[in-house]
């Protein structure tokens, strides 16, 4: 051994101050899952963990208006799933702004208040881009005691996008398919969750079109609830406005004036829905000087 070769002490010693280094460049351990934290988490797939909201931003069950069907299909089956009974996976699918997303969210507080001192039901918000780590969410919450609905907001899939096998296997299709104490919900402006241009390329080029459709349409088969929205009324769209009007105390507003106002704003957005009548409605509180909430 030369002067200048290190010896063994020198080695170690090189070693561990390499292994601390790469320990400190290292990220954190993701915490471990605490249920009881929140009744409603976001999915953080990069980090492996569930990070609760203190606040949910969501609008109280009574205020939605012209879904009552809808609403209360959803409503019991979410219920019975909160019980251990058996419940379905659900699309709620259909016309932008017809509060798909609001009643998801309005149902998971109205059944955590209705079980009163009970075991909550926890909802747990995984954004469309990481439906790929939804594998890795179902271990998660697999052997937990509570249960878990999971919720996607529009949800849809554009051609050569495979993330959709994912999601098929939790659904039913793999070995081990969703967990008992796992529901899935999902809302999309497609009832099919795919564009029709995407059904008829796959049907104009394929050998068996019949097959090759199938294989993507079949996700949307595996959601036992298929809940429409559809464009409202102009009744509709007005009983909207006046139920929020009246919920929020803005009486004072003359009757009449906020019906020509309300159809005004609705014709200057080309759109007549809950989120138009809501839109208003926070505009027309502005301008009394009210406060919401």
């Amino acid at each position: 051994m030369t002067a200048d070769t290190p010896d063994a002490a020198e080695l170690a010693s090189l070693a561990r101050r390499i292994a601390e280094a790469l320990e400190r460049l290292a990220p954190p351990p993701p915490a471990a899952f605490d249920p009881t934290a929140a009744d409603a988490f976001v999915w953080k797939p990069d980090r492996g963990r569930l990070a609760p909201v203190a606040k949910v931003n969501r609008v109280p069950l009574a205020l939605l208006h012209g879904i009552d069907r809808v609403r209360d299909t959803l409503l019991d089956n979410t219920r019975r799933f909160a019980d251990g009974l058996p419940a379905n996976n659900a699309l709620l699918w259909g016309a932008r702004g017809m509060g798909k997303s609001s009643l998801v969210k309005a149902v998971h507080a109205e059944v955590n208040e209705r079980r009163g001192s009970r075991t909550p039901l926890k909802l747990v918000e995984i954004h469309r881009e990481d439906i790929e780590s939804l594998p890795d969410l179902m271990n998660l919450v697999r052997a937990d005691a509570h249960r878990f609905v999971v919720f996607c907001d529009d949800l849809s899939f554009d051609a050569d996008d495979t993330s959709y096998k994912a999601l098929k296997a939790v659904l039913e299709g793999g070995v081990e398919g969703r967990p008992e104490n796992v529901l899935f919900y999902a809302t999309s402006n497609r009832r099919h969750l795919m564009p029709r241009d995407m059904v008829d390329n796959e049907r104009a080029t394929a050998i068996n079109p019949g097959e090759a459709v199938e294989e993507k349409v079949s996700l949307s088969d595996r959601f036992g609830l298929w809940l429409g929205f559809h464009k409202c009324s102009q009744d509709e769209y007005l009983a909207m406005v006046f139920g929020y009007r009246d919920a929020l105390g803005l009486h004072a507003a003359d009757r009449d004036a906020v019906r020509r106002e309300a159809l005004e704003w609705a014709t200057t957005r080309g759109a007549r829905s809950g989120r138009t009548a809501w839109q208003f409605i926070q505009d027309l509180a502005g301008r009394m000087g009210h406060r919401l909430g």
